[in-house]
């Protein structure tokens, strides 16, 4: 019992020990990110300028963890409106710079600022005349003097407890990135939809895309009874169509109430005569519904602040024109 005891007081200071190392990298990689605010100033701006005005592709490089942080940004800028792609600098000097034209802008990551790769494409860039931006550690770097604009991404202190390991280093070249590519959004106008457009097969996509006349069940799917109708006769109807509902119209069409299986347990209680029961007494009045050029999402939204499953869609008139049902949006992958 006693070993027990020291045994669970080791691991809870091991424990603590743990999770303060996990507190120090945390912290400081967010102080030296914080440092960075003051480097956002003319050579940010004109780097986004170049990047804005550029009639090609940004064309991303780095190697090593530069190459992975590299990769990122450049995904990043595809993804916002700015067509970008990374090219790894040692498969360039082996023909892969064929892919870079003079309407590129090329933004090259390298914290030494002193990547043999990089460094051995510097005269075939010239060359070429597009625009270099580099992002160093190191601003008197070669690359940094170099590059047509440098954005000094340098850091005091790695967050590795041996000071070897790019930590600090690389998130805050990857920040720098996202600051280059949100700026770009935002100056592009770049939209929810355009977003949704470069990503169709994604959740956020289908959330931004998918609109209720999509999914939901229209023409002989959809349970309509009158007002006049009986409970007998509105139970057969909901049985056929399956959805644990249905809507009433009156004499003109124009949707005035819904029954569901909720509203339908609820007259049970009371003993109701199925054949003499006329619906209209039963039903509930002022039903949700929704119109079918909205998104899925807002059905969705909807029925999660009433705590609904289905929604009435009708058309400008107020005709019942289709039923969306929770089922429906989950099997589409909105929620």
């Amino acid at each position: 019992m006693i070993e027990s005891r020291e045994s669970r007081v080791i691991e809870m200071v091991e424990s603590e020990q743990i999770c303060e190392l996990g507190r120090s990298v945390i912290t400081i990689e967010a102080q030296m990110i914080n440092n960075m605010a003051k480097r956002i100033d003319h050579h940010f701006a004109a780097a986004c300028n170049y990047l804005f005005k550029c009639k090609g592709r940004i064309v991303v490089m780095g190697v090593g963890k530069s190459g992975h942080i590299a990769k990122k940004i450049a995904a990043t800028f595809a993804s916002t409106g700015s067509p970008a792609f990374f090219i790894h600098p040692g498969e360039a000097k082996h023909g892969d710079i064929g892919m870079i034209t003079k309407d590129d802008v090329i933004l090259a990551l390298s914290n030494s600022g002193e990547s043999e790769e990089l460094l051995a494409l510097l005269s075939s860039i010239k060359l070429l005349g597009a625009p270099l931006i580099s992002l160093t550690g190191k601003p008197n770097s070669t690359l940094a003097k170099a590059a047509t604009i440098n954005l000094d991404v340098s850091v005091e202190k790695e967050a590795c407890p041996l000071g070897l390991a790019p930590t600090s280093s690389t998130t805050a070249a990857l920040v720098m990135g996202d600051a280059l590519a949100m700026v770009l959004l935002e100056v592009r106008g770049f939209t929810q939809d355009d977003f949704a457009r470069s990503h169709p097969g994604g959740t956020l996509g289908r959330r931004l895309l998918l609109h209720v006349d999509e999914i939901m069940h229209q023409n002989d799917e959809v349970p309509i009874v009158k007002m006049n109708a009986s409970l007998k006769d509105t139970l057969v109807e909901m049985t056929q169509k399956k959805l644990g509902m249905t809507t009433v119209i009156n004499d003109e069409g124009k949707l005035i109430g819904i029954f569901t299986d909720g509203d339908l347990r609820r007259t049970f209680e009371k003993k109701p005569d199925i054949e003499k029961t006329l619906i209209q007494e039963i039903m509930s009045k002022d039903p949700k519904t929704i119109g079918s050029q909205l998104l899925a999402v807002e059905a969705l939204n909807i029925m999660e602040t009433f705590k609904i499953t289905a929604l009435i869609v009708t058309n400008s008139e107020m005709h019942p024109i289709g039923i969306i049902h929770i089922h429906d949006i989950l099997r589409a992958g909105v929620a």
